[in-house]
């Protein structure tokens, strides 16, 4: 069965997580990719789980990138290429010699996708990027919390991973226009832009609303009840806002006096005196377990759910039912299980096909691909650019 990215060929600079987040879903889809690496790789890292989270379905070659032969080889793999993507702060790129204006001189076709931690351009352009760092300028730790708890970040590189996932949507729709034009182009976002875009309604609210966010820990920040609440034996999402919902989840609770409280009536009301309504709630939630009021409020059409640790997660029925989890075998390291592709495809679905490759480990082969011979092969390696 081909895969949907099957023809493409993708030139992978990046390192830490934002740009290999790019990189993986091309790679679940189909696309060849070339892992460029360093010759100083630590492989001690590549034994670690998240190495083996990010770097599937590639293969590697080791290039000196500051030698001109590394650069002259880098070239010769961008000429035969549909995508590179890098994360470089933005001077590297250029001062190596491998930038967009660059690589496109050798391949007007090519696709140069790039992250960086504020963007290319712009007063912060050189700043090292980093994910808290993004969380925190880009306002998404000023509304992650309790009220009143101080700033907190999110407990995933969010940043990173919507920085990466824009990446690629940027890189497909590229590749699409390309189709029309016959060109490449320059595709570029940054940690900040990705954590500023997921502000989402939060950022409306201050653009259109002029409206600036609190904290409002568990809860919904303007759709009431919609939050955790404590049972018998431990906690319980639901989301029941609107007026309709509020009355299947009082039915539901036996508790449909709150319905005619003054306090609860509208939904403004709720949003006013939302930690009554929570104490009142609770005291009904505290009869039952946490999965009794799972299977009792879902059969009534009232949208809950348990809080499961990660664990819980892949033990969890359904997530098994959906392959969340696929094992791929590793040479050293034995079957390992790692995270399957989001996104289903009915007729050309994208997986999970090889591990983590060991650095350096098709350079001899990606080199003879392009012509190189083995004397070629063997000179390089004795002058240290592979």
């Amino acid at each position: 069965m081909s895969l949907p990215l099957e023809p493409y060929t993708v030139i992978d600079l990046t390192r830490a997580r934002s740009g290999p987040t790019c990189v993986r879903q091309l790679a679940e889809m189909g696309a060849k990719v070339i892992k460029v690496e360093s010759r100083e790789q630590d492989d001690f890292t590549r034994d670690e789980f998240d190495f083996q989270n990010l770097h599937r379905n590639k293969r590697s070659i080791t290039l000196d990138l500051k030698h001109p032969k590394g650069v002259e080889v880098l070239k010769k793999l961008a000429a035969k290429a549909d995508v590179v993507v890098e994360n470089f702060r933005p001077d590297v790129k250029t001062r190596l010699g491998i930038d967009y204006d660059a690589l496109s001189k050798v391949n007007p076709r090519i696709v140069y996708a790039s992250i960086s931690g504020f963007g290319q351009s712009g007063p912060y352009r050189d700043r090292p990027g980093y994910d808290q760092i993004a969380q925190g300028l880009g306002g998404l730790m000023s509304v992650t919390g309790l009220p009143g708890q101080g700033p907190v970040r999110v407990g995933i590189p969010v940043a990173d991973l919507t920085a990466g996932i824009f990446l690629a949507q940027g890189i497909l729709v590229a590749l699409l226009e390309r189709e029309r034009s016959g060109r490449g182009q320059w595709v570029h976002t940054s940690l900040l832009q990705a954590m500023v875009t997921m502000l989402d309604f939060q950022a409306a609210r201050w653009l259109i609303g002029k409206e600036i966010p609190p904290q409002a820990g568990n809860d919904h920040p303007t759709a009431i009840p919609t939050g955790v609440f404590k049972t018998a034996d431990g906690h319980l999402n639901i989301a029941a806002s609107g007026q309709h919902m509020f009355r299947r989840l009082c039915e539901t609770l036996g508790t449909e006096p709150l319905l005619e409280d003054p306090r609860f009536r509208s939904a403004p009301d709720r949003s006013k005196n939302r930690k009554a309504l929570a104490v009142e709630l609770e005291k009904a939630f505290g009869t039952r377990t946490t999965q009794e009021w799972v299977e009792l409020l879902n059969t009534k059409g009232v949208p809950s759910g348990p809080i499961l640790d990660v664990k819980q997660v892949y033990e969890n029925e359904q997530i098994r039912h959906l392959k969340m989890a696929v094992p791929v075998k590793h040479p050293a390291l034995g079957e390992l299980f790692v995270q399957a592709p989001p996104v289903t495809l009915s007729r050309t679905p994208g997986g999970v096909r090889t591990p983590a490759p060991d650095t350096g480990e098709h350079s001899d082969q990606i080199l003879a691909e392009l012509g190189y011979s083995p004397a070629d092969i063997t000179s390089l390696r004795h002058d240290k650019v592979i």
